[in-house]
């Protein structure tokens, strides 16, 4: 249907991911494992003004790369199944430790909101955070919520409209590596943008590939090289 839009949600075990898919979705959602894989993967439904959000929850990791079957789904699901926008669930008391994941997720994607859960929590431990400071440095609308108390969840939905609308546009924040690793980014990033075009971002492509990332390789070939040439 025209007017659905399907979001994925991304986050550390622990974060309270789960709890925010079923505060939004309710009643309206269903398991079923991905296709050809075991992960079991839940989705629900959003209604919201003249939209259904499609929510997708990913399985909980600590890092995107290949390390284990989690992450490897949630990854590709992020960069191949192209989500219209991601969501970072981030721990409001341990958001340090959480923002590695978030910074791995805007190399990897445009569309991005860092949701901020269990701002109760931290306001209790005396945590202050400035959402505003950290939207200016992410380049992506930073929102404070909570789950489980569903505190923030009008400003969540109307910013996941905006982003869809194009009223809100993402410049997220590219990381900068040594001047090393930016010189051989440099060059085989126009290589690899022969391959994927702008499907999905050579640059982070080419930092996975650096990084010996042979599943991701495997991937590659299968989604992008025809059969005739592998």
């Amino acid at each position: 249907m025209g007017n659905e839009y399907r979001i994925a949600l991304a986050g550390n075990p622990n974060t309270g991911k789960s709890t925010l898919f079923n505060a939004l979705t309710g009643l309206r959602q269903h398991t079923g494992n991905w296709a050809g894989k075991t992960v079991s993967m839940a989705q629900g439904s959003v209604p919201f003004k003249d939209k259904v959000f499609q929510l997708v929850d990913l399985p909980g990791t600590y890092s995107l790369f290949s390390n284990s079957k989690d992450e490897e789904v949630a990854r590709n699901y992020i960069v191949f199944e192209k989500p219209d926008v991601t969501l970072v669930v981030l721990d409001a008391t341990s958001l340090e430790r959480n923002l590695n994941l978030a910074l791995q997720v805007l190399e990897m994607t445009k569309n991005v909101v860092i949701c901020i859960n269990l701002i109760d929590e931290a306001e209790k431990q005396g945590i202050k955070i400035n959402e505003k400071l950290l939207m200016n440095r992410l380049g992506v609308p930073v929102i404070k919520i909570s789950a489980r108390n569903k505190i923030g969840f009008p400003l969540l939905l109307d910013t996941i409209d905006r982003i869809i609308t194009g009223a809100i546009e993402c410049h997220p924040a590219q990381m900068k590596y040594s001047d090393e690793i930016e010189e051989q980014i440099r060059k085989i990033e126009p290589k690899v943008r022969e391959m994927v075009g702008d499907r999905i971002s050579s640059r982070w492509v080419s930092l996975r590939l650096l990084d010996g990332d042979e599943a991701l390789l495997n991937e590659l070939n299968k989604r992008f090289v025809p059969e005739g040439v592998r």
